[in-house]
């Protein structure tokens, strides 16, 4: 195993170990997280991972038949719109195994303010800085570095997301 997946497997394993967590320690993979993002996206927001470096990020992995999923969108759309003029972000990444077929339309039809990426075959086998995403939504909050600093499986809270993400805004 090379020391580059060695590094990403470790990160992935700090990962899983803050999911429902808060206030712990960022995990830091170095541009691992945000260089899992570099996938295609569907629906009218365009999309360049390059964009993110420098931005607070919540990326939430989903499924358009998760009705949890579907209830957070109000959430994440009102998040993105409340603080995407300051540098924050939402990236939704469908983990549907159709893929763009699905998610296309879905993406279309909600015509969501916010990137809707579509998984690849390694985030589905969980060999991503991310590891294996064991229920959705899971939803994991990146700093400005690029760190996970929370991650959790489950519709969270506006107001907690909202304080974490204004926290993270404030930081240099």
């Amino acid at each position: 195993m090379s020391a580059a997946t060695r590094a990403r497997v470790c990160a992935a394993l700090l990962l899983l170990g803050l999911a429902g967590c808060r206030g712990t320690r960022p995990v830091d993979a170095g541009p691992a997280f945000i260089q899992s993002l570099a996938l295609p996206w569907v629906g009218p927001t365009p999309y360049d991972a390059r964009s993110l470096h420098g931005k607070v990020v919540l990326v939430s992995f989903f499924a358009t038949w998760c009705f949890p999923c579907l209830a957070e969108m109000p959430t994440l759309e009102a998040l993105q719109r409340d603080y995407g003029a300051r540098g924050f972000q939402v990236v939704s990444v469908g983990m549907d195994l159709d893929g763009t077929k699905v998610l296309q339309p879905f993406a279309d039809h909600y015509a969501l303010r916010y990137p809707v990426l579509v998984a690849d075959v390694r985030m589905h086998e969980g060999l991503t800085a991310f590891g294996h995403i064991r229920a959705l939504p899971t939803t994991v909050l990146l700093d400005k570095r690029g760190r996970a600093v929370a991650a959790w499986q489950g519709v969270e809270g506006h107001g907690d997301v909202a304080k974490a993400i204004e926290k993270l805004l404030a930081q240099d």
